[in-house]
């Protein structure tokens, strides 16, 4: 029973609501009443958990606790309500006074709904406020009790639909326009080297907070390294300290977290890996860092006034930055009402598979047949970031593999085994039918290794020839990819890290060519993705910007060339290879760019003339004119080349060709020529080589670097890039 005993404990930690509420804001008889009701309920709790820890309470005994426990919730229940209606009793009390002495006063006309034209939706706001102010708790606790002075006050003081009221004292307004704000007070930030700050704040009770501070720890001392090498490149140059909330939305309970619970079990991990790295390069950089896994964390965090999330926050936003996914977004517009909209150009949605803008303005996606489940947020594009560098229109932040010193990269190459294969799944349904024939084939030249989970028996999916090792911990997973030579991708999953670390640990990637490619057009795994995407292989990234001979991407389906491609990899000797944007000083150099240089909340500046551009030397692309002085932006026009691309092609493609990258940042630079119609398009900025006609883009959201129609010839904002760091160009830092 004692167990039990732990339960009634746990039901009394802190004070309950309704206690701190008649302390606060109860009337003299209504917190009498409470706290004799308080004082009974702390008698009868500590009577049960003196009942519950005797080890000789009988069944009869324990069922009549479980029954006293539901009779206390009762009796708590109870308590609240009439705390409710104390609060709820002294405010109307307040209102009443309040509204007798403008009786008095001779100023209850002052309570009459303004006809101001400057506050022309005034009325109508009073109006669903007369009919609606009870559908959210949160109208009453600013005060609102159902009288048109009240409406007046909120709709004035709270949000700003009505002009300030004379009559209301207002020494301190509750809540401030984004423009009357005071400037904030800048902080440098400082690189930080000791982690165990960052490790409290990740907290504990869950399997997949666990792995995260697992991770941290064992990479602690290469972000040190990392930190340390570009505190030096960057030259003590000032760095904003920004305030930083980090909301992981689909680790809460309120978005069902499906992961914690299969962190052991070999689900996937790629999304805890990713947010592991985002916390550290946040906390290594040295920025104020708050952590929220959970809707009550956000909430407190936020100041979000109790209730469905109707009413705005008061003051501005506690945070320069919010870091979440689509699951915490949707949290935040649950909980934030009107103030989301706000404050929504602070926020960055972590993607894995990237948000296109054709479904990111909602409008447009409803009309056009790009609405989906996710997307839809009108958010600048670039507010998106992805786990690879796949969707130009939006930033790459990322994540880090493990870096080997020169001796460990030595030592590999040393004990490479030549004829051993790991397989990429973890899972047993990965191993299911249409495997059988290319594993055969692998079987013939190599000892083949899986690591797939299970708990008492070997998976049937699996095939007996397979040496089995179970689910690995991540230290001996690494030990034997640097044992094997090979390691296997069945297709799925899609652009997970452990390719990028097998790369890392010298091992050759060989993964399948999907053809047709596969979208949400014909792919269920995809379908409902806010992109239209095209994926030609299991690991794109790999085979785009790694390739051959640490990358081999071929049809499983033609076994000859399989066999072709396991022969051609035993007998290729290949050095452990880590792309420089996948080390922990590539993450931190890619994340500082951003928090310094992207601002989705400053109006951007009025659009240039195209007689800036010139052509470039030896190129069909044009550059800004180096006799004209560019407009301040990021990244700077220095790096922009002019594209046109075929019919058909989307920039990404006609940048990628030329060797540059799509920088949607620069549309506005080219989108320019004042004489032709603008449409709304995701096309635009365009031309139509049959009606020799151009479309200039006329919502900026719809700015896309992944547009294409067989119709037009995309006009293209290329930029160059950084040595294995494609999201920043050559003068971005």
């Amino acid at each position: 029973m004692t167990s039990l005993g732990g339960q009634f404990s746990m039901k009394r930690i802190g004070d309950s609501p309704f206690t701190i509420r008649t302390e606060v804001l109860g009337g003299m008889e209504s917190r009498g009443v409470l706290r004799k009701i308080s004082d009974m309920l702390e008698v009868i709790l500590k009577r049960m958990d003196s009942l519950s820890k005797l080890d000789n309470t009988s069944t009869t005994d324990a069922r009549r606790l479980d029954e006293l426990t539901g009779l206390v919730e009762k009796i708590q229940a109870i308590a609240q309500n009439l705390s409710n209606m104390a609060i709820r009793m002294e405010q109307i009390l307040q209102n009443s006074m309040v509204q007798g002495r403008a009786v008095r006063d001779g100023t209850s006309s002052q309570c009459e709904v303004p006809r101001d034209p400057r506050f022309s939706e005034c009325p109508g706001k009073v109006d669903w406020m007369r009919a609606r102010w009870t559908s959210d708790p949160c109208y009453a606790y600013y005060g609102v009790d159902g009288s048109d002075c009240s409406f007046l006050i909120y709709l004035s003081e709270v949000e700003w639909f009505c002009p300030p009221l004379a009559w209301r004292n207002q020494s301190s307004p509750p809540t401030q326009r984004p423009q009357q704000l005071p400037k904030p007070i800048k902080r440098q930030a400082a690189f930080r080297t000791n982690l165990s700050v960052l490790l409290d704040q990740v907290g504990t009770g869950k399997e997949s907070l666990s792995f995260m501070k697992r991770r941290i720890r064992r990479l602690a001392q290469q972000w040190t390294t990392a930190a340390n090498r570009l505190d030096v490149k960057l030259e003590q140059q000032w760095r904003d300290q920004k305030k930083i909330l980090v909301h992981v939305g689909f680790l809460t309970e309120e978005s069902g977290d499906v992961f914690s619970p299969k962190v052991l079990k070999g689900g996937p991990l790629g999304e805890m890996v990713q947010w592991a790295d985002i916390l550290t390069a946040l906390h290594v950089l040295g920025h104020n860092l708050k952590i929220s896994m959970s809707v009550k964390e956000l909430q407190g965090f936020l100041g979000v006034p109790p209730g469905r999330g109707s009413c705005p926050l008061t003051g501005p936003l506690p945070f320069d930055l919010i870091y979440t996914d689509y699951h915490g977004l949707q949290q935040m517009k649950q909980h934030m009402g009107l103030s989301l909209k706000k404050h929504k150009c602070h926020i960055r949605v972590i993607d894995t598979f990237g948000t296109e803008p054709a479904y990111n303005h909602e409008e447009y996606a409803t009309l056009h047949g790009y609405r989906t489940n996710w997307g839809y947020w009108n958010l600048n594009a670039r507010q998106y970031m992805t786990m690879f560098p796949h969707t130009p229109d939006n930033s790459f932040m990322g994540f880090v593999s493990e870096e080997l010193n020169e001796t460990e990269k030595r030592s590999i190459q040393q004990n490479k085994v030549s004829n051993m294969a790991v397989v990429y799944g973890k899972e047993p349904s990965m191993w299911k039918l249409g495997k059988e024939g290319f594993l055969e084939i692998l079987h013939r030249y190599m000892e083949v290794h899986g690591t797939v989970y299970y708990e008492t028996q070997r998976p049937p999916e699996v095939p007996a020839f397979v040496k089995n090792h179970g689910l690995l911990p991540q230290h001996e997973l690494q030990q034997l990819l640097r044992k094997a030579k090979l390691f296997i991708g069945f297709g799925f999953p899609y652009e997970g890290p452990a390719p990028l670390e097998a790369i890392a640990n010298g091992c050759i990637f060989l993964q399948p060519k999907f053809n047709p490619p596969h979208s949400s057009l014909n792919h269920e795994f995809f379908r409902g993705k806010p992109t239209s995407r095209e994926v030609f292989s299991q690991h794109p990234y790999a085979e785009q910007y790694i390739g051959r001979p640490h990358v081999m991407t071929v049809d499983f389906n033609n076994s000859l060339e399989f066999d072709s491609a396991i022969k051609e990899i035993m007998r290729t000797k290949v050095e452990p290879y880590l792309p420089y944007e996948y080390t922990c000083e590539g993450m931190l150099e890619r994340v500082h760019a951003y928090i310094q240089h992207q601002d989705f909340c400053t109006p951007e500046p009025p659009r240039m003339i195209a007689s800036l551009f010139v052509a470039l030397p030896n190129s069909t692309a044009l550059g800004w004119a180096s006799n004209v002085s560019p407009p301040a932006a990021w990244p700077p026009l220095s790096s922009l080349r002019l594209l046109v691309s075929q019919e058909g092609q989307s920039c990404v493609e006609a940048c990628q060709s030329a060797g540059f990258i799509c920088e949607p940042a620069h549309f506005r630079f080219i989108n320019n020529k004042e004489v032709v119609d603008s449409e709304i398009n995701h096309i635009l900025p365009a031309f139509s080589v049959m009606r020799r006609e151009c479309g200039l883009q006329r919502e900026p959201l719809l700015f896309s670097c992944a547009g294409h129609s067989p119709k037009y010839r995309r006009l293209c904002p290329c930029r160059d890039f950084r040595h294995e760091q494609v999201a920043l160009c050559r003068d971005c830092l």
